[in-house]
């Protein structure tokens, strides 16, 4: 059994800031499950619509999208099926979860419900 706590041991706080910082949007979007798995923590709604995986210092954030974006941010686009992609992003500061990404992230909320 893994838990939330878990992925945030031996972290910077910081990491722990931006984590709570994507729950909190999400939230405002609607319900949000946390679903803490081996390697990172699905936020789903009917379906997961993103993943954090913790790192020391960051969070590398998993959006799912209809759409590939083109944006200097997303430094991993993998097309998961002919209408979904999975888009990485890597956040060091909970500042970095602005305007732009909340729009995404409620874009991937959107698609899975």
């Amino acid at each position: 059994m893994h838990t939330i706590e878990q992925h945030f041991a031996a972290k910077e706080p910081h990491v722990r800031a931006i984590y709570d910082e994507l729950v909190r949007i999400a939230r405002s979007f609607g319900d949000v499950a946390e679903e803490p798995k081996k390697t990172s923590i699905h936020l789903a709604r009917r379906s997961a619509f993103a993943g954090v995986a913790t790192r020391k210092d960051a969070v590398i954030l998993t959006l799912k999208s209809a759409k590939d974006i083109h944006d200097a941010r997303i430094h991993k686009h993998e097309q998961a099926s002919a209408n979904r992609w999975h888009l990485e992003v890597r956040l060091r500061q909970p500042k970095e979860v602005d305007r732009q990404l909340q729009a995404w992230l409620k874009d991937a909320y959107e698609l899975a419900g």
